[in-house]
């Protein structure tokens, strides 16, 4: 029996299209249509307004880095075999906030303000947004 997966998703039909997107390299963001804030994560509300007329939307994939922490260990599986690895809070173009690793960027190298875009990592068939340099 192989560990557990803590790195990948579990998609429900609410955010089915999230996970539909990024196996196809594209990023979504939900956007309320009463009073435009785009937000992310997923939610069926707007965390602005509280309005329930939010819709997806695609993401250009161009962001800015926010914050980053090297992360040197960690005992899940599989983040142990990536170790070290750059989590990292992104401000997309669009405004919203969200989590995420920076790849193909060395530590050294990473400056808060720095323009990254959106790359993805597959296994086992689902794709997870990263960001990289660009």
């Amino acid at each position: 029996m192989s560990a557990p997966r803590y790195d990948l998703p579990e998609a429900d039909a609410f955010t089915r299209p999230y996970w539909d997107a990024a196996a196809e390299g594209r990023l979504l963001i939900r956007r309320c249509a009463d009073c435009g804030v785009a937000h992310h994560y997923p939610r069926e509300f707007c965390p602005a307004c509280w309005g329930e007329n939010v819709t997806w939307q695609r993401a250009s994939g161009r962001a800015t880095l926010y914050t980053w922490s090297v992360v040197h260990r960690n005992d899940l599986p599989p983040f142990g075999e990536r170790v070290p690895y750059t989590a990292a809070v992104i401000e997309l173009a669009e405004g919203p906030r969200m989590m995420t690793e920076i790849v193909g960027c060395p530590e050294h190298d990473l400056r808060i303000g720095m323009d990254v875009r959106v790359a993805f990592r597959t296994s086992e068939g689902v794709s997870v947004p990263v960001f990289r340099p660009g």
